[in-house]
């Protein structure tokens, strides 16, 4: 069985196992976590047997001990698809083109189905396998929000949800785990002792025709209104007119989640036009469950700080806390003044962020208004609505800085960018040096010695690096008072400068912290033909913009960076300082191969690893994706996500060994 199939069958037995405690009531992870399970599964196997089953109540043979007699449900009880980001939920939407998306709360309860017949209750049974569940009416009768008695001789079903409140959850079930969690267990107690602790909310219901009458409600609309004239507690219903008012609605509801009353843990989105055929599938297709994940939240703008970078200002978002793929998050990057503005952001908006892939987080929305008068008052929660709504915070605009704390120099605002213009600025001379000693990778030369250095005079442009003499460096590892005059410390700085006079030419370009450009950037310029020093000091706007990945604003960016180092880079490569390399990329012993490096290497730096590998003609990638050649650790049984992600592609994991005898 290879990687591929191995790692299938492992969450096929993780969903089995999980759907088991969840339906026993005991669920040992969240409805979240079970998503992104069976989201990866499905994009794994979309045919696999799991994904076409709907769940059923295993609890009803064991903890219960067959209890309760058996009942055929009156309406089918099938299961949703599920989108789980907004992207995921865009391409639906653009297959089922709706006029309006009537969208509900999705609650996060067990399901139940209302038995009438002529109007009165009869029965109420649990969702089963979606065709036969358990007979619980006795322990129903007790529930709020049963309705006994309905209008016009009503004979079908009403589908709701059982839940406990958050306020009866912590006063008298705070030691089950979660509120989900203790209404599955009482709701199936022999006794039926604790039912009265618990909630119906209804959302669907089907006529069967009593006494030959018609249904009493000819759309969803209808049905809405149907079960609230009836009497049921029902979910709050908004009307959407597109996906994007859709995606953000869902934004407003995230943000106010916290304050409900009841758990939900997404929306149904579904039309207008009642369509009993598809309600009938085990999985229905024209309605999906847009949930909520665990990688991202909504929150509160309360800062915009700006992270000075050489030359750059780069504004950094503070905000609330809040817990994303299980890490807590308060900042995230806002790249640029034009995401600023393009989001419409402002200190003390609400926010959507995002950490979708276990990357950095992003800001991804900005939620408009979602105020209410009754979450900003003092109540007892009793006296609170289900579905309440938080109050707006007031805004302020974004300031801008307007001079280098440096030099003093009015900054540039381009919208992609915000720096400072002037090439003499000390922060700006002194990052490129830093960045040069990074990407070059010379060994021993920390920050602390940069500073030195670069206060004395010692250093001011990166060609001063290579006229260090053991001297001078001697002078600055060895205190006045020690009676040593030969300095081990200077020799190992001296010897890695020494070592760094060879180097191809991406890490040369790349050195010179031009905003942007880094070494993949430039192999895209190699590959299309600007191979030299002189091809890219000779191009042109126009030219550098036709380079795949490279638009107008960053080949501006490059042109001027190289016109503003043209002359350091002359004199480093014309009197022979630096020898520049061009790699073999077409003929090269890993041409073609790519390479992805995690974890700690025992024989190298990772970034050596990268230069070995371009400098055969192959390629260093940052993250796992489909093509690439080899994922490189040393631990290749490692439960990773690039482990996990290798697995699904297919792609070989090799040790550091393997990689070496490539190499060789």
């Amino acid at each position: 069985m290879d990687a591929r199939a191995v790692y299938i069958d492992e969450l096929v037995k993780k969903i089995r196992h999980y759907q088991k405690s969840y339906y026993q009531g005991e669920g040992e992870i969240s409805d979240a976590e079970f998503d992104k399970l069976w989201d990866e599964l499905k994009s794994l196997d979309p045919e696999n047997d799991v994904l076409k089953k709907v769940g059923s109540d295993l609890s009803d043979a064991t903890a219960t001990g067959g209890v309760f007699e058996k009942a055929q449900h009156v309406m089918p009880m099938g299961s949703q698809e599920k989108a789980a980001d907004p992207e995921a939920f865009t391409a639906w939407a653009e297959k089922h083109p709706y006029d309006e998306y009537l969208v509900e709360y999705k609650l996060d309860g067990a399901s139940l189905e209302l038995q009438y017949e002529n109007g009165i209750f009869t029965k109420a049974v649990t969702r089963g396998d979606g065709q036969i569940g358990d007979d619980i009416t006795r322990n129903v009768r007790k529930m709020k929000g049963l309705v006994n008695y309905l209008p016009g001789m009503f004979t079908g079903g009403v589908r709701g949800e059982v839940l406990m409140s958050h306020k009866v959850h912590e006063t008298l079930f705070a030691d089950k785990a979660n509120c989900r969690n203790a209404a599955n267990g009482l709701m199936k107690r022999k006794d039926g002792e604790g039912s009265e602790h618990l909630e119906i909310i209804c959302y669907d219901a089907l006529s069967v025709g009593g006494l030959g009458l018609p249904s009493p409600f000819a759309d969803e609309k209808g049905k809405m209104a149907w079960l609230k004239q009836c009497g049921f507690q029902t979910v709050p219903v908004e009307i959407c007119h597109s996906a994007e008012e859709v995606i953000s609605y869902r934004a407003k509801v995230m943000e106010i989640r916290p304050s409900l009353e009841v758990d939900i843990d997404g929306l149904v989105i579904k039309n207008n036009a009642i369509d009993q055929e598809d309600a009938a599938r085990n999985r229905p297709d024209k309605q999906i469950a847009f949930k909520f994940s665990l990688e991202e939240a909504v929150t509160v703008v309360r800062a915009v700080e700006w992270n000075e970078n050489g030359a750059t200002y780069t504004p950094v978002a503070v905000f609330d806390t809040v817990e994303l793929a299980g890490t807590k998050v308060s900042r995230a990057s806002l790249a640029n003044p034009n995401t600023i503005r393009d989001l419409g952001l402002a200190v003390g908006s609400h926010v959507v962020v995002v950490k979708r892939g276990e990357i950095i987080p992003k800001i991804e929305a900005v939620v408009s208004g979602f105020a209410s008068e009754a979450a900003s008052q003092e109540k007892d929660a009793s006296e609170m609505p289900l579905f309440a709504e938080p109050v707006d915070k007031s805004i302020q605009l974004v300031k801008y800085p307007e001079k280098c704390g440096t030099c003093g120099s009015k900054l540039v605002n381009t919208g992609s960018r915000l720096y400072c213009p002037n090439k003499s600025c000390p922060k700006r001379i002194k990052h490129q040096i830093e960045k040069w000693i990074s990407v070059i990778d010379i060994r021993d030369f920390g920050k602390t010695l940069i500073d030195t250095l670069f206060e004395c005079g010692d250093i001011h442009s990166i060609s001063d690096i290579y006229s260090l003499t053991e001297e001078k460096l001697t002078g600055h590892f060895l205190s006045e008072t020690s009676a040593q005059d030969v300095s081990l410390g200077a020799k190992k700085v001296l010897a890695s400068i020494q070592k760094s006079r060879t180097m191809p030419l991406v890490q040369f370009i790349a050195g010179f912290d031009i905003e942007g450009i880094g070494e993949t950037m430039v192999e895209k310029l190699v590959e299309a033909g600007f191979d030299t020093l002189d091809k890219l000091l000779a191009a042109t706007r126009e030219d550098i913009a036709a380079v795949y990945q490279f638009a107008e604003i960053t080949a501006d960016v490059l042109v001027t960076g190289l016109e503003e180092n043209s002359a350091e880079m002359r004199k480093l490569t014309e009197s022979d300082i630096i020898h520049v390399t061009i790699p073999d990329l077409k003929n090269g012993k890993l041409a073609g191969k790519s390479f992805c490096f995690t974890g700690e290497l025992y024989t190298m730096k990772r970034s050596e690893a990268e230069a070995r590998v371009k400098a055969l003609g192959g390629s260093a990638k940052s993250s796992v994706v489909k093509g690439l050649s080899y994922l490189v650790t040393n631990d290749t049984t490692s439960g990773s996500s690039k482990n996990r992600k290798a697995a699904e592609l297919g792609i070989p994991v090799i040790d550091e060994k393997a990689f070496l005898a490539l190499l060789e």
